[in-house]
C-alpha cells in the first residue's frame, strides 16, 4: 500500500518544490483539509466524501485520480454536468512494477515515472455521455489507483464530481420519494399549482431539506448546476471559475488574470479583462425563474402569461450540503384568455355599451351593402373611453374620446370594420355608440367644443342665476333643468350625476325650466343666455342643459352649481 501511495504521489507532485499530503479518510485532518481551499489548488485529487466543481475547456480533456486503500471496498462516483454534456470514462489504472534504467538498478527518473502512469489507459470501469446527472456505483472494489477523465466537445462548462466509499453512511444527496414526480394540480390563465410528494431525506432521516421550483419558457433542467449556469452567464461566455480552484497560471492568464508566463496564446475571444467583466455582468434570463421555498410541498405560481407553455422543475436541496437531486419535472400551457364576445353594429342603429373599470369591449360592424364612407358616431357618458377602428385587420384611428364625438372614414367594398372599446382606470364606462354609411341622417346631437355653463355672478340675485352656453352651426332644442341641493353638496355627489347619456326623460317635470332652439354659422356668435327665476334666497342650485337631436338622442352639458344671494 506504501506504493500506491508513492506512485499517486509522483503522479501529483507540482512542477516546483512544494509538496501535497493526499486527503484520505483515515485521516483526523480530512476535514480541516477539506476546508482549506489552497489544499486543493493545482491539484487533481478527488477527496473522498467531498463534492468538487471545476471547469473543462472545450476540447480539452480534464484528468482526476482518487484511491482505494483496500480490497472489497463499496465506491460511488457522481458526475453532474452544468450548462453542457460530457463525456466522462471511469477506469482503475495498473501502476508500473519498479524497473530500473537499462537494468542497472537505478529507478527511473521522476518524470519518466511520472509519465508511464499517465500513459496507461488501463481498466475501463464505466463510461457515458449526455447531460444527465450519472453514477457510477459498486459495492465491491479492488485497492487501486483510479482515473476519472471528463472531456466537453461542445463548448467551455462547469461540471461537479463526487465521490466516496461510504456510500451508505455519506448520503449528502436527498434522496427521492418512490413518485420522483411533479404534478400540476391546478391551472389558469396566470397562476399554476404544483404538488410533490416529500423527500424521505426530510421524513424519515430528518435532515433540514429546501425545495426550489425553477420555471422556464424553454426546456426542463436536469440539474440546478445546470439552471445555475444559465442564470449567471449568457449564451457567449462561461463565467470564468473562482482562483484556485483547478486553475494554473496559464489558465489565469486567459481569463485577465497577471501573469508571469505570458508564452501561452491568448483566446480571441477573452483579449482584455474590461471585455471579461463586460461579459460576467449580463443580465439574469427574463425567460428563466428560480424560487426556492423552504420545506412545503404544494405552492401556488402567479403572475405567468396566458397561452404560454412552460417548463417546471423540482429540487429537493440539502440545506447542510447545499447538494441537490432533481424530481422529474413536468410541463403545462396556461389557459387562454377569456375570448371577448363582439356585439354586432347595425347600420344606423345606437349601441348601449358597458365596460368595466380597465375592461375592453369588442364591437364588429359589417356593411350590408358598398359604401364610399362610414361615420362612427361615439357618445362617452361618463370618463374617457380609447377607441381603436380597424378596417379589414389595417389600423385606421386611435384616440380617446369623451363627450360626443364623429369619426368619418373611406369606405371599401366589403370592408368589416373591428372597433376596439377600453375603459377608464377610474371606474366603470358607459358610451352610446352609431354606425352609419349614411351620415345625413345624424341620430346624435353635435356638441360645441367647450361644453361648460358660465354663471354671470354680478347677475346674481336672491331669486335668479343667469346663465350663458354655447351652440353650434346646427340647429338644436336645448333643454335647461334645475334642481336644489344642500350646503353639503360635495363633488363627489355631483361627479355620480353627471352621466351624460341619461336625457331630460329622466328628471321631474317640476325641474324643468324651459326649452328654446337656437343656432349661429358664425360660432363665435353661437351663444346664448337664460335667466333661471323663481329661487329661493340663499339656496344652492344644480343647472343642466340638455342638447336633442333630430334622432331623439340627447347629450348634456356639464352642471353647473350656483348659489343664490342670501339678502338683496
Amino acid at each position: 500500500m506504501l506504493l500506491l501511495h508513492w506512485f499517486v504521489f509522483l503522479l501529483l507532485l507540482p512542477l516546483n518544490s512544494r509538496t501535497q499530503k493526499l486527503p484520505t479518510r483515515d485521516e483526523e485532518l480530512f476535514q480541516m483539509q477539506i476546508q482549506d481551499k489552497a489544499f486543493f489548488h493545482d491539484s487533481s485529487v478527488i477527496p473522498d466524501g467531498a463534492e468538487i466543481s471545476s471547469f473543462l475547456f472545450r476540447d480539452t480533456p480534464k484528468r482526476y485520480f482518487f484511491v482505494v486503500e483496500e480490497d472489497n471496498t463499496a465506491l460511488a462516483v457522481t458526475v453532474t454536468p452544468c450548462d453542457a454534456p460530457l463525456e466522462w470514462k471511469l477506469s482503475l489504472q495498473e501502476l508500473p512494477e519498479e524497473a530500473s534504467a537499462e537494468g542497472s538498478g537505478e529507478p527511473e527518473p521522476l518524470e519518466q515515472q511520472k509519465q508511464q502512469i499517465i500513459n496507461e489507459e488501463g481498466t475501463e470501469l464505466f463510461s457515458y455521455k449526455g447531460n444527465d446527472v450519472e453514477y457510477f456505483v459498486s459495492p465491491s472494489s479492488p485497492s487501486g489507483l483510479y482515473q476519472l477523465e471528463l472531456l466537453s466537445t461542445e463548448k467551455d462548462t462547469h461540471f461537479k464530481v463526487y465521490a466516496t466509499t461510504t456510500p451508505e453512511s455519506d448520503q449528502p444527496y436527498p434522496e427521492l420519494p418512490y413518485d420522483p414526480r411533479v404534478d400540476v394540480t391546478s391551472l389558469g390563465r396566470t397562476t399554476v399549482t404544483l404538488a410533490w410528494k416529500p423527500s424521505p431525506t426530510a421524513s424519515l432521516l430528518k435532515q433540514p431539506i429546501q425545495y426550489c421550483i425553477v420555471i422556464s419558457k424553454e426546456h426542463n433542467f436536469k440539474s440546478l448546476c445546470a439552471v445555475e449556469a444559465k442564470l449567471s452567464s449568457d449564451d457567449a461566455f462561461m463565467m470564468a471559475p473562482k482562483p484556485g480552484l483547478d486553475f494554473s497560471l496559464f489558465d489565469f492568464a486567459h481569463f485577465g488574470f497577471p501573469s508571469d508566463n505570458n508564452s501561452g496564446k491568448e483566446r480571441s475571444f477573452l483579449k482584455s479583462s474590461s471585455k471579461l467583466s463586460r461579459q460576467m455582468s449580463s443580465k439574469p434570463r427574463v425567460d428563466l425563474q428560480k424560487i426556492c421555498i423552504g420545506n412545503k410541498n404544494i405552492f401556488t405560481l402567479s403572475d405567468l402569461k396566458p397561452d404560454t407553455q412552460y417548463y417546471f422543475d423540482m429540487f429537493a436541496v440539502n440545506v447542510n450540503t447545499n447538494m441537490s437531486t432533481a424530481y422529474v419535472g413536468t410541463f403545462a400551457r396556461t389557459k387562454e384568455e377569456a375570448k371577448q364576445k363582439t356585439v354586432e353594429l347595425k347600420d344606423g342603429k345606437v349601441t348601449n355599451v358597458f365596460i368595466k373599470r380597465k375592461g375592453a369591449k369588442f364591437l364588429r360592424f359589417a356593411p350590408v351593402s358598398s359604401h364610399q364612407k362610414v361615420t362612427f358616431f361615439v357618445h362617452s357618458c361618463l370618463d374617457a373611453v380609447q377607441i381603436q377602428i380597424r378596417r379589414d385587420g389595417k389600423l385606421l384611428l386611435s384616440q380617446n374620446v369623451e363627450e360626443v364625438r364623429q369619426f368619418q372614414l373611406r369606405g371599401k367594398p366589403k370592408a368589416k370594420y373591428l372597433i376596439r372599446l377600453k375603459g377608464s382606470k377610474k371606474g366603470a364606462s358607459m358610451l352610446k355608440i352609431l354606425a352609419t354609411t349614411r351620415p345625413n341622417k345624424q341620430s346624435f346631437p353635435s356638441l360645441p367644443d367647450d361644453t361648460r355653463i358660465k354663471a354671470f355672478d354680478k347677475l346674481r340675485t336672491c331669486s335668479s342665476a343667469t346663465v350663458a352656453w354655447l351652440g353650434t352651426q346646427e340647429r338644436n332644442k336645448f333643454c335647461i333643468y334645475k334642481k336644489e341641493v344642500g350646503d353639503n353638496y360635495s363633488d363627489e355627489q355631483k361627479k355620480r350625476e353627471q352621466n351624460q347619456c341619461l336625457g331630460p326623460d329622466t328628471r321631474k317635470k317640476s325641474e324643468k325650466v324651459l326649452c328654446k332652439y337656437f343656432h349661429s354659422q358664425n360660432l363665435q356668435k353661437a351663444v346664448t343666455t337664460e335667466t333661471i327665476k323663481g329661487l329661493q334666497p340663499g339656496k344652492s342650485y344644480l343647472l343642466d342643459v340638455y342638447v336633442i337631436g333630430h334622432g331623439g338622442h340627447s347629450a348634456k352639458y356639464q352642471s353647473k352649481l350656483v348659489k343664490t344671494r342670501k339678502f338683496c
